[in-house]
């Protein structure tokens, strides 16, 4: 039963494909629809269940890490491309398993969006958890965060095995009391509490330092061409260069480094996997456009532009493109972008500046009110980019912050336009 499933699901990928979609979401929706219990199925048989990881921000190149640093012990299964809807973790089974019906894994690592995590736990109890934050994020889909925070209380509490939490988030540390599973917890030291700002602290509120222990601990990092920090993992320090840019992604690297300590992987081990994790998909992806080099930064909501722009420093981008579009993917309510500082990140830093995407005209006057003025206003997102492309000299850097929608859109271009034939989710050079 199982090997018609997989060919149900593989015949829908490649007929995607060959339309030239991307999409994660039906192929799952179609197996589903005809074999229901075939998910159920194919993760009874992992001998190290599964993993979620789930929050806000981060979840795609934190569930890469996971799934990179177990790749050293482990088989493993993952949906790390962004698909974190039930019908996307269908899909990756499909993906993994080969025409004979056979899914070769030990382990799966899922990233679970908010509510869907909780569809899935339901269903699909998992053996472990990382809860990565919670923020303010797409208030017309999710509600306000003390809502989200609700439903990772209810995934955590159908966790049979191990909970990961990040301590320096008072609504995530709340949610251990009363849990059957054992729980841990990752951190940054104090030092750097200001870099990582919960909600409330993003809006003026005071930097609460946070008494928990933590497993896993960020104890510096150096955001200059690469991303260098320091991590304490278990009890031993470990010196790690990250190729995916930001103090966000560091953050990220502590809490699969806690995750991993709940399997008994070793800082070395650990360590080693982190410094091989190349960037998720379209989380600092670089492309070589012409000889300049392109980066692509997903932007969501305010504390993940926030981070996102720090990475301006390090790139130094001779042209900066900031492409939003308002499709159902992304939020319709784009009154989020008030809540972003623009003015430090990008006066004088951000070279040739352009907006672009379905709501290019809006971001131009956002940026104006925060004394930053767009060079251009592109609303078609190729001719954006192209079109910072050659603003800039051979061997500068062009950086793209970009929604969701448009991020999808920008990578195909960007593949496209590269002469690169590699799309799946590594980084992209030509």
């Amino acid at each position: 039963m199982d090997i018609l499933a997989i060919w149900l699901g593989k015949l829908t990928l490649l007929a995607l494909r060959a339309l030239g979609r991307r999409g994660t979401a039906l192929p799952g929706l179609v197996v589903e629809k005809v074999f229901p219990r075939f998910l159920s199925r194919r993760l009874a048989r992992l001998p190290e269940g599964v993993i979620v990881v789930s929050g806000t921000n981060g979840k795609t190149t934190t569930t890469k890490m996971v799934a990179t640093v177990l790749a050293r012990r482990y088989r493993v299964l993952t949906n790390d491309t962004g698909g974190n809807f039930v019908r996307g973790t269908i899909t990756a089974v499909v993906q993994h398993s080969d025409w004979l019906g056979r899914t070769p894994a030990d382990v799966a690592v899922f990233e679970l969006d908010e509510a869907h995590a909780v569809l899935f736990c339901q269903v699909h109890q998992p053996k472990r958890l990382l809860l990565l934050n919670v923020l303010r994020d797409q208030l017309d889909r999710f509600g306000e965060i003390d809502t989200t925070a609700r439903l990772l209380g209810t995934v955590a509490g159908l966790t049979t095995g191990d909970v990961v939490l990040n301590r320096d988030d008072p609504r995530l540390v709340a949610l251990a009391s009363g849990l059957s599973a054992e729980v841990s917890y990752f951190g940054v030291a104090p030092s750097l509490r200001e870099l990582f700002p919960t909600d409330e602290e993003m809006y003026g509120g005071d930097i609460a330092l946070s008494s928990v222990a933590a497993s896993a601990e960020l104890l510096d990092v150096d955001l200059g061409i690469s991303t260098e920090l320091t991590l304490r993992i278990g009890d031993a320090v470990e010196r790690i260069t990250l190729r995916a840019e930001g103090a966000h992604n560091a953050q990220n690297a502590a809490g699969a480094a806690a995750l991993a300590l709940t399997l008994g992987l070793g800082a070395d081990v650990v360590a080693a996997g982190l410094r091989s994790v190349e960037p998720a998909f379209g989380r600092g992806q670089s492309f070589q456009l012409n000889g300049r080099r392109v980066v692509l930064q997903l932007v969501k909501n305010p504390a993940g532009f926030r981070q996102s722009l720090r990475t301006v420093d390090g790139l130094r981008p001779a042209a900066t493109v900031i492409a939003i579009n308002d499709d159902y993917a992304d939020g319709r309510d784009m009154s989020w972008l008030w809540d972003v500082e623009f003015a430090q990140a990008l006066q004088g830093k951000s070279g040739w500046l352009v907006t672009s995407g379905t709501r290019a005209a809006d971001m131009a006057v956002r940026l104006h009110y925060d004394g930053v003025t767009a060079d251009q206003v592109e609303p078609e997102l190729a001719g954006a980019v192209a079109r910072a492309s050659l603003q800039v000299k051979h061997g500068d850097t062009v950086v793209v912050f970009s929604t969701y929608t448009a991020m999808w859109q920008l990578h195909q271009v960007l593949t496209k336009l590269s002469g690169a034939t590699n799309t799946n989710t590594e980084a992209v050079t030509a």
